[in-house]
């Protein structure tokens, strides 16, 4: 088991998942950008404005892992893969790669039939085709780019969103790499996780100190409709979560102990709050909790899709957990003291699960969040500015009546 003390502070009792809801002048400037009519340095110092009108809001309200609203970016996963050399954009209906038919999509991943049914920008995919390796920063400059913004003794606490390592892996499955470049998974993922070794030491040496990896694959092993098309098409499901769970753990070996790393697991937010999955963390609790070595789990559990409280039962003493019981989906607000009891549920399951502790040390391994971002895609869900603005209020909130000594 993966021995660390208890992280906290990151994460704090409030959290959120990291994108907010883009300006629309923003969206307008990154469409000119696309159409050639302003540089990309116009564009950033759009950006820049709205960060750090975004920044100044958090800070006012009490959020302290304060994030850039994903701004810089498209869609959540952007920033490593586009970044790696040996891996090349394939814009849709543009299958120019030889070899890859367009059959290169595993039907059974949950998001393909969102991606293909609307064919615009996020519908672009990333395939190997040559030996990976990290020649470059990937998100240094974004986190630079947040850190000019909160005070010098806050840069510690900022958080930065990172894309899974998996993530074109399981959506292409043996299309996701050449063999005559690899000759089988446990290589290629070799050096993606070389690589974010590399660029996790990088991002320590400027000051980060707040890593979370936003995973919906994860979850999908939680889908019964996935699991059984994998088993169909011959993939064995539970050695590629294995080596998925490996691949973490191999980028993240040696890590500094003052550097926390969580995962976010969720079932989809596609545009408008669409979801992909359904389906209890009960499958995957103890390899989730006991094998992969983060320091924190931000999970998504505002709706039923996500099963009860019963797997909770499996997270070891030593870890903490941000339950996501907000909906960034929706605008009607929660009920306070509805989350606490929800809060309080969770916290018996994990006082009495398999590593048995007191309800107040289990409530002390406990945050709140939203379930996940308010755009993971640019356009983000179906809210307004206000709307984020208040969900994000009332989080801070309920924190504080759940926690009053610490928020």
């Amino acid at each position: 088991m993966y021995q660390t003390h208890l992280h906290l502070g990151p994460p704090f009792r409030a959290e959120h998942i990291g994108s907010l809801k883009r300006p629309n002048e923003l969206l307008q400037k990154r469409v000119q950008l696309d159409q050639g009519k302003i540089t990309r340095e116009e564009l950033e110092q759009v950006e820049d404005r709205y960060i750090e009108e975004i920044v100044k809001f958090q800070r006012a309200i009490g959020i302290k892992a304060v994030t850039d609203g994903e701004f810089r970016r498209h869609m959540f996963y952007d920033g490593f893969f586009d970044h790696l050399d040996g891996m090349k954009l394939i814009q849709p209906g543009k299958l120019v790669v030889t070899n890859f038919p367009e059959s290169m999509f595993m039907p059974w991943v949950p998001d393909i039939l969102a991606f293909k049914e609307h064919d615009f920008k996020n519908a672009a995919t990333y395939l190997c085709v040559d030996k990976l390796k990290r020649t470059r920063p990937f998100y240094r400059e974004q986190f630079l780019g947040l850190a000019k913004f909160v005070p010098p003794e806050e840069v510690k606490n900022i958080k930065l969103t990172c894309c899974p390592p998996h993530w074109f892996h399981l959506r292409h499955g043996p299309f996701a790499y050449p063999k005559d470049v690899y000759a089988n998974d446990e290589e290629y993922f070799a050096d993606i996780a070389k690589a974010y070794k590399e660029e996790l030491d990088d991002l320590y040496a400027h000051g980060c100190r707040n890593i979370q990896f936003d995973d919906p694959m994860i979850t999908y092993f939680c889908a019964e409709s996935m699991l059984e098309g994998m088993t169909k098409d011959g993939f064995n499901h539970e050695a590629i979560l294995d080596l998925y769970i490996k691949t973490y753990n191999d980028a993240l070996k040696g890590k500094p102990d003052d550097l926390t790393v969580g995962i976010h697991l969720c079932r989809g937010n596609f545009k408008d709050g669409r979801h992909f999955a359904e389906g209890g963390y009960d499958r995957i609790a103890i390899k989730l909790f006991n094998e992969l070595n983060v320091d924190t789990y931000y999970l998504e559990y505002d709706t039923a899709r996500a099963g009860t409280f019963e797997p909770l039962k499996y997270l070891p003493r030593n870890k903490s957990l941000v339950l996501g019981l907000i909906s960034t989906k929706i605008k009607d607000l929660e009920d306070i003291a509805h989350l606490e009891e929800r809060v309080r549920a969770a916290a018996e399951i994990i006082a009495n699960g398999e590593q048995t502790r007191s309800v107040e040390e289990a409530l002390n391994q406990l945050c709140i969040s939203p379930q996940c971002g308010f755009a993971s895609h640019s356009e983000g869900n179906n809210v307004t500015d206000e709307d984020v603005k208040r969900k994000l209020i009332l989080l801070v909130d309920a924190a504080k009546k759940i926690w009053p000594s610490s928020t």
